[in-house]
């Protein structure tokens, strides 16, 4: 695997199930599903992304070259270790706000710190979600890209 972006703008290789040790701590993180999965995916916590995400999940997203989409928590953990594989380390969920709610639909946005070898760059995605009991069980993401930072 080469150590850079990959042609679709995400980090190359998979590897994202290791957890990682300096995220920021947010005093919300656990009020809502949307900011408990930004929590989870920010600390690469392949564990804590599945406790929040049901077995029959429906998942779609877009990202800068791309559409992905899944139909359970094992597809949405792949999906996550392409995106965030194995060349890239969060530095830190800078935040992890709730949105209003679309009717049934609820919404977070958040960004990550990420630095690759290429350098530092950040990351927003915006994700809207129902939940079926505690999990989240539809889930819809729209993505940024990796933007570099000067």
């Amino acid at each position: 695997m080469g150590s850079s972006l990959d042609a679709s703008g995400y980090a190359a290789g998979v590897g994202w199930g290791l957890p990682i040790a300096s995220n920021r701590e947010h005093a919300d993180a656990m009020t809502t599903l949307g900011v408990r999965f930004a929590t989870a995916l920010a600390a690469k916590d392949e564990a804590a992304v599945r406790a929040v995400i049901a077995d029959d999940l429906d998942f779609k997203a877009l990202t800068p070259r791309k559409f992905w989409e899944g139909d359970s928590p094992d597809e949405l953990v792949e999906v996550l270790g392409v995106w965030f594989g194995a060349d890239g380390h969060i530095d830190e969920l800078e935040k992890a706000v709730d949105g209003e709610d679309v009717a049934d639909t609820m919404h977070v946005s958040y960004r990550l710190r990420i630095t690759t070898p290429d350098g530092p760059h950040a990351v927003e995605q915006q994700a809207y979600y129902r939940a079926d009991g505690d999990r989240i069980s539809f889930l819809r993401v729209m993505c940024s890209g990796y933007r570099p930072i000067s």
